[in-house]
Order: structure tokens, then C-alpha cells, then sequence
């Protein structure tokens, strides 16, 4: 599990310096337009190109501090030995998701290679995108297997 923590940090370390990298470059557009008429031309397409690469690659250590969204409504009051059983029922769909999502977003980068695909304005190619998400939600697949088999113990709650 700890190389897998150490995988799920770094992603989300390059998620993180992806933002401040977009964040920097809308200031500086909209500080541009806003004063000398400058700004950067398709900022916007690599908002999103980095916004989406850096939403799959926080997603590993989501999982792995069980951070992501659940719906406990239900199971709230019932014995912890179920709650656990339906966690590690969630985790193996979640993984199954993921491996589905992985194979796709495979194709589909291999189809963007290809076809040399590329944004609007900047004719930024897509495919580099693709390359961010695959290994991340394989990752998130990988890290939700290992909870579905071995459970939630302390160790990878308090990572």
C-alpha cells in the first residue's frame, strides 16, 4: 500500500501544481486584458485540457483517504460489519469502473494519437490529456481493488 500512497500523492502533486500553473495564467490574461488590451490567446482551452487531467489525477488519493463522495444515509445505523461489507462492495465497483474508464480513455487517446487530434483555437493536440488520465484512474482502479480485497484499515485511512 505504500507505493501505492506514494503514487497517489504524486498525482495529486502534479494535479496541484497543473491548477496553480492555470491559475497563474488566467491572472495574468485577465490582468492583461483588463489593463493593456493583451491576453492569451485559447487560455481558456488549457483551462479545461488542465482542469480535466487534474480532476483524474486527484482521484487516486481520493480513494485511497476514502475521501470521495459517499451516500451513508441509509447505512448509518447499521452494524459496522455491514458498513464494511458495503464499502468493499463499493470499492470493487468502483474498480470496475475504473478499469472501464481506463480501457476507454486508452482507446481514446490512442484514436487522438492517430487522428492527430487538437483543440480550436490553439491547436493544442488532445491526446496529452489522455496520457494524464489513463495511468490516474488506473491507479484509482488499482487502489479501490486493493480496499475491496483487504478492507479499510487504519493504515489507508490515515494516509
Amino acid at each position: 500500500m505504500r507505493a501505492l500512497e506514494f503514487l497517489a500523492k504524486a498525482c495529486a502533486l502534479l494535479a496541484g501544481l497543473l491548477l496553480t500553473t492555470v491559475t497563474l495564467m488566467t491572472c495574468a490574461s485577465l490582468i492583461g486584458r483588463n489593463t493593456t488590451g493583451w491576453t492569451i490567446i485559447g487560455d481558456f482551452e488549457l483551462t479545461g485540457v488542465a482542469a480535466g487531467a487534474a480532476i483524474a489525477l486527484f482521484l487516486p488519493l481520493g480513494q485511497l483517504r476514502r475521501a470521495n463522495i459517499i451516500v451513508d444515509f441509509f447505512t448509518q445505523r447499521t452494524a459496522p460489519a455491514t458498513r464494511e461489507t458495503l464499502d468493499r462492495v463499493g470499492a470493487a465497483l468502483l474498480a470496475a469502473a475504473m478499469a472501464l474508464l481506463t480501457w476507454r480513455s486508452a482507446v481514446g487517446g490512442l484514436s487522438a494519437w492517430e487522428t492527430k487530434a487538437e483543440t480550436m483555437m490553439l491547436g493544442f493536440p488532445e491526446w496529452p490529456v489522455y496520457a494524464a488520465i489513463v495511468p490516474a484512474l488506473a491507479l484509482t482502479g488499482v487502489i479501490a481493488a486493493v480496499q475491496a480485497v483487504r478492507g479499510f484499515g487504519s493504515e489507508e485511512v490515515a494516509a
